[in-house]
């Protein structure tokens, strides 16, 4: 491996990139969530099939995100657990075959941003507010292009969407809990 650097630059008007539309790439992002799980652990889990566009405006307010995931896509790198995700006490697979984001607001928030939008998961959208970073642009590996990061986090409860699953242990216990935390980190790709 090469000591190289790469300069990471952020342009734009303020803490955002060059304004224009960016896709994101699928290959070096990931769409993840955490739940818990009885009272001793936390799961991880993530999409391996989505897409999106961003596009970066002349300020954070006119700026905006579209992202559509595939829910069969789902992986926590267990088969069992999948499969019982992908059913109707989770995903309902069957009846709603992607999960979708469209953005309403994008504001600044500090150094960081605040991004509003609805989130859309077995046919029932809610608002839901995201804390949001921009980690920085620089040039891509594809000759002529720019290549944008961000990292997006936020908490939703699965109830709110239907989600209504209560396995319960002996003891009164949840087995999945309610909160569900969302976890974006995403590379995106603006060609010249």
């Amino acid at each position: 491996m090469s000591n190289s650097t790469i300069n990471v630059e952020v342009t734009g008007t303020g803490n955002l990139p060059a304004p224009g539309v960016y896709t994101i790439d699928p290959v070096h992002s990931t769409v993840g969530f955490v739940a818990r799980h009885l009272v001793a652990s936390k799961v991880r889990g993530r999409f391996t099939d989505f897409a999106g566009t961003i596009t970066i405006g002349e300020t954070p307010e006119t700026s905006s995100v579209e992202a559509v995931v595939q829910a069969a896509s789902i992986t926590t790198d267990n088969e069992m657990r999948d499969g019982h995700l992908k059913s109707a006490d989770f995903l309902d697979l069957e009846n709603s075959p992607t999960l979708t984001f469209t953005s309403t607001k994008v504001s600044a928030k500090g150094d960081d941003f605040e991004l509003v939008g609805d989130v859309t998961l077995r046919g029932v959208t809610k608002s839901v507010v995201f804390s949001l970073e921009f980690l920085g642009s620089g040039p891509s590996m594809t000759p002529g292009a720019t290549v944008t990061g961000f990292e997006a986090r936020a908490e939703i409860d699965r109830r709110d969407f239907g989600v209504s699953f209560q396995g319960n242990l002996e003891n009164g216990s949840l087995i999945v809990g309610n909160k569900i935390v969302l976890e974006f980190a995403i590379e995106a790709h603006q060609a010249a």
